[in-house]
Order: structure tokens, then C-alpha cells, then sequence
């Protein structure tokens, strides 16, 4: 993980050799390791690169990196299959090697097809004075432009600023391909021409499917001097994955289920899709993807093995390198359940579970007897020890943080716990004050969130900020202990609701339209997660100088399930708990889980009460006025 920056004038006046603080500051939280600034100049304009390095893979590599030929490279990204890199490889400087080596921009565009895993990138050619850059084509890692001055700068950057001028300064770049700037001919035109290769699925026959939002809304933003066309070669990237499978059935759908709508489900009920031969081998199938999947995304990290024999710690005082977000739902209980397959067993796994503060309690003073602070966990400041206690159970004085998310997740640890009794699981308990919330929403959530605007992005962002940094209470039978997550990489579920119907949403569309519309939904729904999702949860998980990972966003995992006919990946004439997002429901009485298996999809901002501590009247579409103050 790393925040990168270029930041270019047109103008000898208006270059500065140092981005301002505010910038620099949020770029550094994002790679705290190490950074690297460079200056590059043709006369007729200047580029201030800027790259701040989260050290995860492979040597420590500063960034930006530069050739002898005077290209520059800034990598935000992993690497997880489609070109090879070796463990001890860091993937920014063989990514920099190929690229090096392209001859033209086909090679360039072949290059990045071929990278399975998230990333975004800067990259300038000196000898044509083109800057390239872009996002994957799930679009997993942030990357904003801000135009600026009439044409005479603008930048590329992980994350915005708080800025008191003009609104929506800063924009998500689309995740509809790769983009190229001439410097050059910018300078003479005074217009910013953006020359858009886009993703294109490619079939045996022909060309079937093209992946890339009008270009007239990528511009519709944009001020005026600056306008988007797709290149003169019509050269594109490939789509990493394959198209939707919109197959619908020959006849009606079995249930395997009792039409009683009052009669709950049981494992039961799931196992009766499994004793279908053809079903169990396709969730075989998924399961052995998404583990692979997993695995992918916590191998190469530096291990506690790796040290010498004087450094290592004792088991107990282990830490996690692996964490969580974690609501004891079906989509964290599974990766859970996949990660404890292949973490070292003697290393923790942090499950980081969030709460926001429902009412107010009076907190007798009598509340700390049972607790002991433990060494080399963070310690977390006496006045805020009442604030951030942690509820023991449903009749303890700390009930204002029972909220739902609290309750599925003590279930799913419980679970955890009986799969694999040999790991320590942390069980991390995050509670949130109203007063906490508005003070770092203010402070420090507000621009990570934006662009984006909206109530439901408030009340998502702001979960996933303090879910994230982990700062919170282990809660064992004896005691209650201050803890801080050391973890540098976040697994999240996102990705399964949009592909899975896991949406309310998506039982109203098959309603309405059958299983046509379902499938419209869905596509829709994986055609907008980059703008609607990522980038936002990408930047507020990296504020803590950490990564987030999205396992069912895998290529190979979005290839599988688009492959699938929808029937086989969720059915909505079931009831809630069952029906949507099945295939994983499946899955997870294969792995072994039990209640989990059952629980219907509830949204992060009502498990957690983000969305009640504050207005109640709200609609999640509302422009939310919370993210309009400026610090």
C-alpha cells in the first residue's frame, strides 16, 4: 500500500518543489515507512512526484522510482497472480523493470492486463512526455485528479484534502481504463486532452463486451479545458474477468424448502441443497477459489519466522499480522474461516468488531476492578477509558454498545472457537461515542470519505474508519484489557452482497422483474462498485497506514461466480437467511459454521448504529451535511 502523488504546472510560476502540508500529511498516514519526492522538468512544464511506501512485500523499495532514461514510476498496488513475482520480490520495481522494457503503448496496455490484484499507478514517459495512469478494473485502489488555475496545473493523488474553496474539487478518476496525458502538447493547446484506453472483453469470435462509462460522463465534471476521448488506435485493456452468465432457467425453481413462512430454517435446510451432487461440486468449486483467494492476500508478509532467534516473541505475546472487519455475518465468518486455514497457527487473528454508542449509561465507579492493562497494547487515555468500555454482556452497565453487530460477532467468535480452538482469536470490541464520531469525523474521516457525499457514505465510512484502526477492548472471562490491532492488512467482505443478491434491493428488483431483472442488478451492481464503494473504503482503511483486501473481488473468484447461472448463486423465493447469497451460505456449513450460516444480511451502518446515534429522518441518498465541515 502507498499513497502516490504527481502533481504538474503548465505554469513556471505556479510549481512548487513541495505539495502542501495538508496533502503531504494524508499522503504519509497512507505510507508511513518510508518517502521520496522527485522533480522532473521539460521547461515548458514541471512534475512534483510524491510516493510514501506501507512496506508489506519484499524489500523496503522508496518510491517514485526512476530509470536511466528518466521515466518515473508510482505503484499502488499487489500483485497477486498474472505476473510472476517471487516472494522476496517487491512488486513496484518489477512492475518498473517491465515497463521499462515496453516499446509501445500495446505493451504497456498488455502489461497491466495481465496483473490479477488491485492497484493504481503514475506513470511518466520522459522521451514522449506522456503521464499514464489509472485504477483496476474493479477500481480496489483509490486514485482522485483535481484540475486547477484554468488549465495551468493539476494533480493525481490517493487521497483529496480538506479544502475550503470551491466543492468536489477533488474527483474519483473512473476505473473505465487507463488514461494518457501529452505534457507537451497541454503546454502549447493550453487544453487537457485525457486519451482514455478502456476495458474490453475479448471473446474467441470478436470483441462482445466493452466496459467504459460514456465519455461524455467522465466529462460531464470535468471544467471545460479539459476533455476525454478514446484513443486513435482503438487499443484497449482486457477485461481480467469474464462476462455475467444471463442464462435464465427452463422451468420453475425447487426450493428444498418449506413453503411455511413460519417455519424458520435450519442447517438443515442448506444441507438438503447439498445432498444435490452437481450443487456440492459447484460449492467445492467456490469454496477452493475463494480460499485461494484468501491465501493470496496473506502470504509475503513479515513474519515473526523471519526474525532471528533473540527477537522472537513469545506465543503469547504474538502479533497479528492478519485482521478482520468482522460482524459475525456470513461474508466475515467465511473469510474468517478460510484465513485460519492458512495463517501460522500460532499467530492471532484479529476480528475487529465496531459499535457505536446507543443511549447513555451512567458508568458506576466501581467498573475498573476487573480490569488490567496489558504491556505493548495501547493505551488508551483515562478519560476516554468510560467512553470506550466495553460491554461484557446484554445486563452490564454497558449495554449502550450491545448493538446488533456486537451480538452476531461474541456468536461468531464462539464459532471460530469451536472450528479451531487452538488459534487466539481477538475478539476486538471498538466502542464509539457520539462525541468521538463528530470530533474525527471532523478532523480527520471528512475528506477521506469525500468525494463522495451522501448519508449512506457517512455512515459507512466513518464504521469503516474506526472498525479499521482497531483501537479498542479485548473481553475474556476475567478481565477487560486495552488493545491496538498491529495488523497491517484488513480483509473486508465487500463483494459479496453486489454479486451474491445479498441486497434488500435485489429481492424488491426479482420481485418486480424475475430473474432477468436479478441479473440486471447484479450487473449493475458490480459496474458501479468502484465508484460507489472503493475508492472510498480504500482511502479511510489506509489512513491507518494499513491495506484493505477484498477476497471476493479475486478475479478468478468474480470469474466463477459470473460464470454461474443466478439460480445457482442465490434464490429469492426462499425466505431471508437462506436464499440470498446461498452458494455462500452453502459454503459456510461446508467449512463447518452453524447460526452464522442462517443470518440474514444486515447493513454495516444498522449492525454497527452508526445510523441511529445521530438523525434518525435521514434517506442513505441524502447529500450529507456532516461532510461539508471543514476542519
Amino acid at each position: 500500500m502507498c499513497g502516490i502523488c504527481c502533481s504538474v504546472s503548465f505554469s513556471a510560476e505556479n510549481f512548487s518543489k513541495e505539495l502542501k502540508e495538508d496533502l503531504l500529511y494524508n499522503l504519509m498516514r497512507r505510507g508511513p515507512n518510508i518517502s521520496k519526492q522527485l522533480s522532473k522538468s521539460d521547461g515548458s512544464y514541471q512534475c512534483l512526484f510524491s510516493g510514501h511506501v506501507l512496506h508489506l512485500r519484499g524489500v523496503l523499495t522508496a518510491q517514485p522510482l526512476e530509470d536511466e532514461r528518466g521515466n518515473v514510476f508510482l505503484w499502488n498496488g499487489e500483485v497477486f497472480s498474472g505476473i510472476k513475482v517471487e516472494a522476496e520480490e517487491n512488486d513496484t520495481q518489477i512492475m518498473f523493470n517491465y515497463l521499462s522494457s515496453c516499446e509501445d503503448e500495446s505493451d504497456i496496455l498488455s502489461l497491466f492486463s495481465k496483473v490479477q490484484g488491485p492497484w493504481s499507478f503514475i506513470y511518466y514517459q520522459a522521451s514522449s512526455h506522456y503521464l499514464w495512469f489509472g485504477r483496476d478494473f474493479f477500481g480496489r485502489r483509490s486514485l482522485l485528479w483535481h484540475f486547477s488555475n484554468l488549465g495551468k496545473s493539476f494533480c493525481l493523488s490517493s487521497v483529496g484534502t480538506q479544502t475550503s474553496g470551491v466543492a468536489n474539487e477533488w474527483q474519483e478518476i473512473p476505473a473505465s481504463g487507463v488514461f494518457r496525458i501529452d505534457l507537451k502538447s497541454t503546454t502549447i493547446t493550453r487544453c487537457v486532452v485525457l486519451k482514455l484506453y478502456p476495458w474490453k472483453y475479448i471473446s474467441r469470435e470478436n470483441i462482445v463486451e466493452e466496459c467504459v462509462n460514456s465519455l461524455t460522463q467522465i466529462s460531464a465534471d470535468l471544467p471545460a479545458f479539459v476533455s476525454v476521448v478514446l484513443n486513435e488506435a482503438k487499443l484497449f485493456l482486457e477485461k481480467p474477468v469474464v462476462p455475467l452468465n444471463m442464462l435464465l432457467p427452463q422451468a420453475p425453481l425447487e426450493t428444498h424448502c418449506s413453503s411455511n413462512a413460519s417455519i424458520p430454517p435450519t442447517r438443515e435446510t442448506l444441507q438438503a441443497f447439498l445432498a444435490d451432487g452437481h450443487t456440492k461440486e459447484v460449492v467445492q468449486q467456490f469454496i477452493h477459489v475463494l480460499s485461494v483467494a484468501v491465501k493470496r492476500r496473506i502470504l509475503y508478509l513479515p513474519r515473526d519466522e523471519n526474525l532471528a532467534p533473540n527477537e522472537v516473541l513469545k506465543m503469547c505475546e504474538r502479533k497479528a499480522n492478519v485482521a478482520i472487519l468482522f460482524s459475525g455475518g456470513i461474508d466475515s465468518m467465511v473469510i474468517a474461516a478460510l484465513a485460519d486455514c492458512h495463517i501460522p497457527l500460532d499467530e492471532p487473528i484479529d476480528l475487529l468488531n465496531v459499535a457505536f454508542m446507543t443511549e447513555k449509561k451512567t458508568i458506576p465507579t466501581n467498573c475498573n476492578k476487573k480490569r488490567s492493562k496489558q504491556k505493548n497494547h495501547h493505551e488508551i487515555p483515562s478519560e476516554d477509558f468510560t467512553k470506550n468500555v466495553a460491554a461484557t454482556d446484554d445486563d452490564s452497565p454497558y449495554k449502550q454498545f450491545s448493538v446488533p453487530d456486537r451480538i452476531t460477532g461474541r456468536a461468531g467468535l464462539k464459532e471460530l472457537q469451536v472450528i479451531n480452538p487452538s488459534r487466539i482469536w481477538n475478539f476486538v470490541e471498538i466502542n464509539v461515542s457520539l462525541e468521538e464520531l463528530q470530533e474525527l469525523r471532523r478532523t480527520q474521516i471528512c475528506h477521506l470519505i469525500r468525494p463522495l457525499d451522501t448519508v449512506l457514505d457517512d455512515s459507512i465510512g466513518c464504521a469503516v474508519w474506526f472498525a479499521s484502526r482497531g483501537i479498542g477492548w479485548l473481553v475474556t472471562q476475567d478481565k477487560v484489557k486495552s488493545y491496538q490491532s498491529s495488523a497491517k492488512v484488513v480483509l473486508t467482505g465487500i463483494g459479496a452482497d453486489e454479486q451474491l443478491a445479498g441486497y434488500s434491493r435485489h429481492r424488491v428488483r426479482f420481485q418486480a422483474h424475475g430473474l432477468e431483472g436479478l441479473n440486471k442488478e447484479i450487473m449493475m451492481e458490480l459496474g458501479r462498485i468502484s465508484s460507489r464503494n472503493l475508492g472510498r473504503d480504500d482511502r479511510v482503511i489506509s489512513d491507518h497506514g494499513k491495506e484493505a483486501r477484498f477476497p471476493f473481488l479475486d478475479e478468478n473468484v468474480v470469474s466463477l461466480l459470473n460464470s454461474l447461472p443466478v439460480w445457482e448463486k442465490a434464490n429469492l423465493t426462499l425466505p431471508r437467511g437462506v436464499g440470498e447469497k446461498l452458494i455462500l451460505r452453502l459454503a459456510a456449513v461446508e467449512l463447518g459454521l452453524t447460526a452464522s450460516a442462517l443470518l440474514p444480511k444486515r447493513a454495516m451502518q444498522f449492525g454497527s448504529r452508526i445510523a441511529k446515534i445521530e438523525k434518525n429522518d435521514e434517506k442513505a441518498s441524502d447529500k450529507c451535511g456532516r461532510l461539508q465541515i471543514i476542519s
